[in-house]
C-alpha cells in the first residue's frame, strides 16, 4: 500500500510517501517539507500547501493519505492554520478519489514507538530505524510525516477489518430486527 503522510502546517508542512510491504515492512519513497512565508496572506499560503500536496499526489499516486488530526494546541491561531492546511490537503485527495485517514498524534506515536506520549526525538529515532535510513529525517515535520504514513500502513488493515465487522454486525442486527417485527406481526394477526 502506498501512503502519503502529512504533518500539516502553514509555516512548515511535512509530506512523505511510503510503500508498505508484507508484515511491517515499510519503505520510504520521498519526504520533504513545504514552507510558506509568514508575510503572505492566509489564502496564498494555503494555496501553496495545496499546490505542493496536489503535485505529490499526482506524482506519487498514493492509495491513501494519512493526515495528523489537530486536536489540541495551546495557540489557537496555530491550531487553526494547522487544521486549515490539513483541510486543503484532504480536499485535494478527495477530488482525486484518494481515501483520507486522520490519526491523532498519540496514535502515531504509539504505532511507531509503542508509547503514545513519546517525544519528537523518540519518534524521529524510530522512524529512522523502521525505514533503515542512514540519516534521521530533518526537520521534525519530515519525520512526523513519515511517522504518519508508517502508522497508517500498519493500522489500515486493522481499521479495514473492523469496519467490515461493524458493517456485518449491522446487517445481522437489521435482519434480526426485521425477523422480530415479522414474528410480532404474525402473533397479532
Amino acid at each position: 500500500m502506498r501512503v502519503m503522510g502529512v504533518d500539516p502546517g502553514l509555516t512548515r508542512c511535512g509530506l512523505s510517501v511510503v510503500e508498505g510491504g508484507l508484515g511491517r515492512k515499510v519503505t520510504a519513497l520521498d519526504v520533504d517539507v513545504v514552507r510558506t512565508p509568514t508575510e503572505l496572506d492566509l489564502a496564498h499560503r494555503l494555496l501553496r500547501v495545496a499546490d505542493a500536496a496536489e503535485h505529490w499526489m499526482d506524482t506519487h499516486k498514493p492509495e491513501a493519505v494519512a493526515i495528523e488530526r489537530v486536536f489540541a494546541q495551546h495557540n489557537v491561531r496555530t491550531a487553526m492554520g494547522t487544521a486549515q492546511a490539513g483541510g486543503v490537503i484532504a480536499l485535494a485527495a478527495a477530488r482525486r478519489g484518494i481515501p483520507v485517514a486522520f490519526h491523532t498524534p498519540s496514535e502515531v506515536k504509539a504505532a511507531v514507538t509503542g508509547n503514545g506520549s513519546a517525544d519528537k526525538a523518540q519518534v524521529t529515532a524510530m522512524v529512522t530505524r523502521i525505514l533503515g535510513l542512514q540519516v534521521a529525517p530533518k526537520p521534525a515535520d519530515a519525520a512526523d510525516a513519515l511517522a504518519l504514513a508508517i502508522c497508517h500502513c500498519w493500522r489500515a488493515p486493522l481499521l479495514d477489518r473492523m469496519a467490515k465487522a461493524e458493517a456485518q454486525a449491522a446487517e445481522v442486527r437489521r435482519r434480526y430486527t426485521e425477523k422480530l417485527a415479522e414474528q410480532r406481526k404474525a402473533v397479532r394477526g
